[in-house]
């Protein structure tokens, strides 16, 4: 008897979640096409309610936007764009490490892994979603301002902007929260030992590969 799994009871938000999300991931319902909340309702037999539930959750996942005079709409994802955001943040956020480590100063460092330990904390909590681009924004931004190149930062910041759904993605679909969280730690102690190099080259990796398993999800998504 030990071995059966527990039976899991799910609220109706979670099942219009899961029904939403799916339809938007597999293309059929398509990037930009509304949300209508009764017609939601009334194709799934659930009140309004856990609709605009579901479409607050799926907001924080980077799959709805909520936009003035329109309302909720599906995100539109793309193969091409997560390649040219990728390829870009590893190019100007490489550079912009290497310009850093020199001047990063053991308070710089402390602040850095501060926020490290937040994100940490929240990655463990699927409920803090909405949280978890902002404090890796936060970390990866605390180690670059040392380089003292505000424009390029507000480059960046754009960029991570435009990607913050897809890391969402990465990080909830692709298993990658225990290779960010490694990969984060190892990057700090880096940063600690001053090794410009080391450091670059694990930060290049460390976005191209999460471009890698986003790519894979979405062509996947698409495809089935």
């Amino acid at each position: 008897m030990s071995n059966i799994p527990p039976i899991i009871h799910k609220t109706r938000t979670q099942l219009v979640v899961e029904a939403l999300r799916e339809q938007i991931l597999s293309g059929d319902i398509e990037g930009g096409e509304p949300l209508r909340q009764s017609a939601i309702a009334a194709q799934l037999n659930v009140s309004r309610i856990p609709v605009r539930e579901a479409l607050v959750q799926l907001e924080a996942e980077g799959l709805v936007n909520f936009e003035p005079h329109k309302g909720a709409t599906a995100t539109k994802l793309s193969v091409e764009q997560v390649t040219e955001l990728f390829e870009l943040r590893a190019m100007i956020e490489s550079d912009l490490l290497a310009k850093a480590i020199p001047n990063l100063t053991d308070e710089d460092i402390s602040e850095a892994e501060a926020v490290l330990v937040q994100l940490e904390l929240a990655f463990k909590l699927k409920e803090s979603v909405a949280s978890w681009s902002e404090l890796n924004t936060r970390f990866h931004t605390r180690l670059y301002e040392a380089a003292n190149r505000p424009h390029t930062l507000d480059v960046v910041h754009g960029l991570n902007t435009n990607c913050d759904r897809y890391i969402r993605l990465q990080l909830l679909f692709t298993g990658g929260i225990p290779t960010a969280e490694r990969e984060h730690r190892i990057l700090l102690e880096l940063c600690k030992d001053r090794d410009v190099q080391k450091a670059t080259d694990l930060l290049r990796l460390h976005i191209l590969h999460a471009a890698d398993s986003i790519t894979k999800l979405v062509e996947q998504k698409i495809k089935s």
